[in-house]
């Protein structure tokens, strides 16, 4: 693991960064190129089914 910097946070990265936090509830999957964020998808629905036994 490397030690910390202090880096600016990309344009992207602050974008990222406002969606986590609008967020109420949920789960969002990150896409990264390049060592850079370039999509979010929030997953809108999760169904859990039971399960047999």
């Amino acid at each position: 693991m490397q030690p910390e910097t202090n880096m600016a946070l990309t344009k992207a990265e602050k974008q990222l960064i406002d969606v986590i936090r609008a967020l109420d509830y949920g789960e969002v999957r990150v896409i990264i190129k390049d060592n850079r964020p370039i999509r979010v998808e929030e997953i809108r629905r999760s169904i859990q089914l039971p399960s047999e036994k």
